[in-house]
């Protein structure tokens, strides 16, 4: 699959894209991977939050049982959403990037 052919999500506000990400199949089943990115500058509160449910709700990964997701090393609240709606995270840096891995539950907290 060609980049432009990747899905991705985009959290928009105003017509400006506040933070973007594209899956990737990873070739094993019940696996999918996630780069996921927030632009830079002032936005609004709880956009990381937006951009993990977002995530979370695509049907490619709601249907995966694991994700690994790549996110900015100093994002907290990305990682902190990530553990309040999946289980056995685990994080790790590898470079200016954190690679997540956590289960996909099935069944999604109430916000």
């Amino acid at each position: 699959m060609a980049p432009s052919e990747l899905p991705a999500i985009l959290i928009e506000k105003d017509g400006r894209t506040l933070a973007t990400a594209e899956l990737h199949p990873t070739g094993t089943a019940g696996v999918v991977h996630t780069d996921m990115h927030v632009e830079s500058g002032h936005l609004p509160m709880g956009t990381p939050t937006r951009l993990v449910d977002a995530v979370l709700a695509h049907p490619d990964v709601s249907r995966a049982d694991r994700l690994v997701a790549t996110m900015p090393l100093g994002d907290t609240e990305m990682l902190a959403r990530v553990r309040e709606c999946c289980a056995d995270v685990r994080a790790h840096a590898a470079g200016a990037t954190k690679v997540v891995e956590a289960r996909v539950p099935h069944a999604r907290p109430a916000r």
